[in-house]
């Protein structure tokens, strides 16, 4: 009997190491091809750091590796991709300060200017606000505000004299607004996230059609690294939405999703 627990004891272990060693021979198998890509790009190879970086990303989504993988396509000059990819990673980390920087100057290079008025103060205000932090993050400021929100309406409804009440329903109130404007941002991050309507032109020059097909009258031009807005989609068209309003169609083959 103890013979034959014993080996059944040892299948179990075997069983449960092997997907444990994988999991680490796939750990150093990132870890190696990270330092292999690092060092391509310090010899300056981006062309082959960038295929690097595109497999690591294959074994898993990393901010850090997006960030590599835009700097690698910015060098090689490859401007749609790496403000394709600098997006990509500020989506994973909001305030990443060296892809918002490398970002701005990608931006510098694209042709297209889009004519916007800039945002009321306010509301970039409030853009800024909502992007700083990631929707769970958000979610769990919401629950730190909702804790907190029950133990004093509680205490307002048990509270016998006139100044704790007010105490415990003013108390209330504030907690009340702090935890659904949390609970909204983190719900507006969250949309972002899932929602891929945002795009950035890859071709050189793409011509925006009128309606979705080749004979639809040309609109206007557009070049490698303005981002777009996708309204619908219709078989391989889309219909994009530019900042300052212009709409119109294009081949889904000339744009990336962020």
């Amino acid at each position: 009997m103890k013979r034959q627990f014993f080996i059944i004891f040892n299948i179990l272990l075997i069983f449960i190491a092997f997907p444990t060693l994988g999991q680490v021979d796939s750990l150093v198998s990132i870890d190696s091809k990270i330092e292999l890509a690092n060092e391509k790009y310090k010899q300056g190879q981006f062309s082959d750091a960038s295929l690097l970086y595109e497999e690591i990303l294959e074994l898993g989504i990393s901010a850090d590796i997006y960030y590599n993988l835009g700097n690698s396509y910015y060098k090689s000059g490859e401007i749609g991709l790496a403000i394709l990819n600098y997006e990509r990673a500020l989506r994973l980390k909001p305030q990443m300060k060296d892809a918002i920087y490398n970002l701005q100057l990608a931006e510098k290079k694209v042709i297209d200017k889009v004519n916007t008025n800039p945002p009321f103060f306010v509301k970039k205000w409030i853009n800024n606000v909502v992007s700083s932090l990631t929707s769970n993050q958000w979610t769990m400021l919401s629950l730190v505000f909702f804790l907190p929100l029950l133990t004093t309406f509680l205490f307002f409804l048990f509270s016998k004299t006139r100044d704790k009440k007010k105490f415990t329903f003013y108390t209330t109130a504030v907690l009340g607004v702090l935890f659904v404007i949390t609970f909204v941002f983190a719900g507006i991050v969250k949309r972002q996230y899932v929602n891929h309507d945002k795009a950035v032109i890859l071709s050189g020059a793409v011509t925006v059609k009128s309606a979705p097909d080749q004979s639809g009258t040309d609109i206007f031009q557009l070049h490698e690294g303005t981002r777009v807005t996708i309204k619908n989609t219709l078989d391989n068209w889309v219909e994009i939405i530019l900042e300052n309003g212009a709409v119109g169609w294009i081949e889904e083959n000339n744009i990336a999703r962020i």
